[in-house]
């Protein structure tokens, strides 16, 4: 192909600029705006009209045009339409009924502010253990009782079934002995298992037998330690139970139609009467108190299908019969059963709970009798130890009966606990049962009813522990305040097991951190500190000291206070093992960056915080994964955006040196490192206004010897180039041409290196396309560069377009034709009298060379190398037939740069374009959309006085379609 001779087109931007300019016109809106308030019309239906007949009640003006969204529904507002079709209701109705039945609802439902026994359940499993061997003594009963057949006679039926409950108490005996606390959790898993499939199966006797084993089982304290878990997990039984027997019975009562959750006894039929009524008998046979108690209390929300009262009979019969139980701690564990069962069907009586509270409350002095005291020494077990077996059904009562009591209830319940002579555990359980704001308001009694209590039972630490809790979430008042913390204080640090201590001291943290000063908390954190160093105590203690600092962080977020705590940091370093001295870094860096609004230059936090932040960096190794590397590198890169030293630049350069020294092995903060000191050489510009004096440029060349030393030190590829032209660009804005140099010679220098593909999120991608973007600003930046005096004309493009000839890119791959492509507006745009832009103070190559001819004789030698280049690869592709689409392409692109930037009026250049515009519509790939309007846009600027020639370059142009 002919030799093609390249002529840049002259450009006067200022008068594009103009010309691209839209003119004003004025709008008239009339009435109409967008944002004008919109009257909706609102109708009401007339009673008795026919259908479709409305009368408007209110309308909106008519000069107003209608609203789009209105207009869909005949102007009319769609809830104003519902509310008139909807059945008018008679006003007593609507003000009685309804209002007397909303009260009920909220005085009978049990709202989300009560905890559910579920809540409790794991809890109570975990805490309650033992090592001991376990055993299940099992009567299931022989096997005589077959079921009968289909044919036989229901009176056959019913006294087959009672034979069969009769064995019961006579049928065979099976033991299982030495299990494990996880074997008897499988075992009674199995049992509960087994009651469903027996049920399933229509074997209504056995599934009973197996409940009333299981209730018995709660009558053994030979492993008393273990008694609140096995309570727990029999009871899940009795609850599958109680659920089974009440769904079938509703379901008898849902045909024809489903029963209603409101339901009366009248809407229940006599079959599931008959059938209730049965399932009570059956119960009520069982001789044994326990069994017969637990099972009529599973089932006591059948109570609803036989009369109205009967809920309201039944809970004081069986309140009563558990005074016949004559172990304390069974006693106290079935009335929390009756309780809990209680609460779930008739939450609003609250007499039954009381008198199950008041009944436990006698048998306190029971613990202290005979029996008891034999059976502690029997299973070697110490009173306070027994105490606590009773916290869980206590606990437990006392929610109930608190839950929105009134405030003199706990009045009353702290009478009583003094003539109980203040029972420790029933004391305890009446701090943690009632509103922390009731409690709170009488912290000064409880502290001396606490006093008065005996040590031996239940220790005073436990229960200044309760009280701690209430406090921390309700304030006292204020001129009480320092004597609780004192006195509480007092017995505190009397606890010599560390673990109970740091147990109480947490939680009197919080109140400590929320009422008074930094002083204070010092000397908290003094006294933890002096308890728990003994031994390295504090090793077995993490979680603890960890929530200690949680609850500092969250009432102190002026770092300057906290870190002028003495003992702050000294509680820091009990953190000893790695991974949760990481975890506390992390949450007070969280805080830090969350709170800290104002950038700091305090050296207290300076150095706190570099010390906090070199241990996450040092946590990082080999097995390190890369979303924990990230997330810490986030967190430091957030301390260093908060670091300002105002105008001392210099000081912040020292920071910025030493930073780097410590979080050497962090890239992102590395990264953030290098733009905060580039972001400091254009502050430093800001300030001298651009004009810089001998030290403010030393200072920048400084800041620029940091960002080319750094660099390199990173491993990405991408990170490396793209802060390589960054710094370089803002070298230049500073006036340092030989750093700016440097930089771009730099990054010239490592494009070989790039892989053909990365890693994008986990992904092997081809780094084609981020090497584009890069060259092409990189070619952007290249414009204002001025050439070097000693390298000759263009070097440094030269330089950038030989290592893309060099580069080992892609087979089938168009990305070098695509930079040369990119080359030729930079080389167009060199060559003009004027740049696009420019930085000031800095003089680029229009100054240098002003035009000179065989600067622009050079340009336009490259540009023919460029185009020479381009061309022989559009021959080679038109040799393969499946590369047709990518040869019109790029010869589309290769037209529009001739047109944007080429002398059309040259005849080779315009025979060119021509040509290059036939080969790109010459199979059809080419978007006839954009065809027309880029001869469009050629017509209108045929139009200018100085683009008159493309008017005939215009018509040698067609258009062509895929035959």
């Amino acid at each position: 192909m002919a030799a093609v001779q390249w002529r840049s087109r002259g450009r006067s931007y200022d008068t594009e600029l103009q010309r691209c300019r839209p003119e004003a016109a004025p709008v008239e809106f009339g009435d109409y705006h967008p944002l004008k308030p919109i009257m909706v019309t609102d109708t009401k239906t007339r009673r008795g009209a026919r259908k479709g007949s409305t009368s408007s009640s209110s309308s909106s003006s008519s000069s107003a045009p209608a609203d789009p969204l209105s207009s869909m529904l005949d102007g009319t507002d769609p809830l104003s339409m519902f509310a008139s079709e909807a059945p008018t209701m008679s006003h007593s109705a609507s003000t009685g009924d309804l209002g007397r039945k909303r009260r009920e609802k909220e005085e009978e439902a049990v709202g989300q502010d009560f905890e559910p026994w579920s809540s409790k359940r794991g809890e109570i499993l975990a805490r309650f253990t033992t090592t001991e061997k376990l055993s299940i003594n099992l009567f299931m009963g022989s096997d005589k009782g077959k079921a009968p057949s289909p044919g036989s006679a229901v009176s056959e039926k019913v006294r087959t079934r009672l034979e069969e409950l009769d064995d019961l108490e006579e049928g065979s005996q099976r033991e299982l002995l030495n299990l494990s606390q996880q074997d008897y959790a499988n075992r009674i898993e199995e049992l509960n298992q087994s009651l469903k499939e027996a049920w399933a199966s229509d074997q209504k006797v056995k599934a009973l037998k197996i409940v009333i084993q299981c209730s018995k089982l709660l009558s053994d304290t030979s492993v008393i330690q273990f008694y609140p878990s096995k309570f727990v997990l029999i009871t899940d039984i009795l609850d599958t139970f109680g659920r089974l027997v009440y769904d079938r019975i509703w379901t008898m009562c849902s045909d024809p139609r489903p029963l209603p959750e409101s339901f009366t006894v009248d809407d229940v039929n006599d079959t599931a009467k008959e059938t209730c009524l049965n399932w009570f008998f059956k119960i009520a046979s069982i001789r044994e108190l326990l069994p017969r108690l637990y099972v009529e209390a599973a089932i006591l929300k059948c109570n609803r299908f036989l009369n109205k009262s009967g809920i309201q009979e039944t809970l004081p019969r069986l309140t009563a019969m558990i005074r016949g139980i004559g172990d304390p701690l069974v006693a106290a564990y079935t009335r929390a059963y009756l309780c809990r069962v209680g609460m779930e069907v008739a939450p609003q009586l609250k007499d039954s709970l009381n008198r199950n509270f008041f009944d436990l409350l006698g048998t306190f002095r029971q613990i202290s009798g005979e029996s008891v005291q034999n059976q502690l020494v029997l299973q070697r077990v110490e009173v306070p130890e027994y105490l606590t077996l009773y916290s869980p059904a206590i606990n437990w009562i006392l929610q109930c009966i608190a839950y929105r009591a009134p405030e003199p209830l706990l009045t009353e319940m702290m009478e009583r606990c003094k003539k109980l002579g203040n029972n420790a555990l029933l004391l305890n359980s009446v701090m943690r049962a009632f509103r922390p704001e009731f409690v709170a308001a009488r912290a000064t009694d409880f502290i001396g009813m606490i006093k008065d209590c005996d040590e031996a039972g239940f220790p005073k630490h436990l229960l200044f522990g309760s009280l701690g809790r209430s406090l921390a979430c309700a304030d006292p008042p204020e001129s009480e305040r320092l004597t609780i913390l004192n006195e509480a204080w007092k017995v505190v640090t009397k606890v010599r097991s560390p673990q109970d201590y740091i147990n109480c001291a947490e939680i009197w943290v919080e109140f400590t951190c929320r009422h008074f000063t930094k002083r204070e908390v010092n000397t908290v954190l003094a006294d933890i500190i002096k308890h728990m160093t003994p031994d390295r105590a504090f090793e077995d203690a993490y979680p603890q000291l960890q929530s200690v600092i949680r609850k500092i962080l969250t009432y102190f977020h002026d770092f300057s206070v906290l870190f002028a705590m003495e003992r702050f940091l000294p509680f820091l370093d009990m953190f000893q093992k790695d991974s949760v001295r990481v975890e506390v870094c992390r949450s007070i860096m969280e805080v830090f960056i969350k709170h800290q609004v104002e950038p700091t230059r305090d050296p207290v936090i300076l150095n706190a915080m570099l010390h906090i932040c070199k241990t996450m960096h040092d946590s990082v190794n080999a097995l390190t994964l890369e979303d924990e590397k990230r997330s810490l590198a986030l967190l430091i890169i957030g301390f260093i955006r908060m670091v300002s030293f105002g105008r001392d630049f210099e000081q912040q350069l020292s920071f910025c040196v030493e930073a780097r020294a410590t979080f050497c092995n962090l890239e992102p903060v590395l990264v953030q490192l290098i733009h905060t000191v580039n972001q400091l050489a254009m502050e430093t510009s800001r300030v001298m206004r651009g004009s810089h004096s001998r030290k403010t440029a030393a200072f920048v060349r400084a800041c620029a010897a940091y960002s080319f030393i750094t660099i390199p030190s990173l491993s990405s590829i991408f990170s490396r180039l793209s802060l390589y032209l960054l710094s370089g660009q803002v070298a230049l804005a500073n006036q340092c041409l030989s750093q700016a140099d440097a930089f771009l010679k730099a990054a010239v220098s490592i494009l070989p290196e790039v892989p053909r593909s990365i890693s994008v999120e986990g992904k092997l991608r081809s780094s084609e396309s981020f090497l584009l973007d890069f060259i092409n600003n990189f070619l952007a930046t290249l414009l204002v560069v001025p050439d070097h005096p000693e390298h000759g004309v263009l070097y440094l493009v030269r330089g950038l377009l030989n290592m893309v000839q060099d580069y080992t890119w892609e087979d089938n791959s168009d990305a070098k034709v695509r930079v040369y492509i990119s080359a030729l507006p930079l080389l167009a745009a060199m060559s003009q009298e004027t740049y696009l832009y420019s930085i000031p103070k800095v003089d680029s190559n229009e100054t240098l060379y002003g035009g000179d001819p065989k600067f622009l004789s050079e340009i336009n030698k490259l540009c023919e190398t460029l185009i020479g280049q381009i061309l022989d690869h559009l021959k080679t592709l038109g040799r393969d037939e499946q590369s047709t689409r990518r040869q019109g392409a790029l010869a589309f692109s290769l037209f529009g740069v001739l047109l944007a930037h080429g002398d059309l009026r040259n005849n080779k250049l315009s025979q060119l374009a021509v040509n290059l515009w036939n080969l790109s519509h010459k199979h059809g790939y080419c978007e006839t959309r954009v065809s027309v309007r880029t001869l469009e846009y050629m017509k209108h600027q045929a139009l200018q006085p100085d683009m008159s020639h493309l008017t005939d370059t215009v018509q040698r142009l067609a258009l062509q379609s895929r035959t």
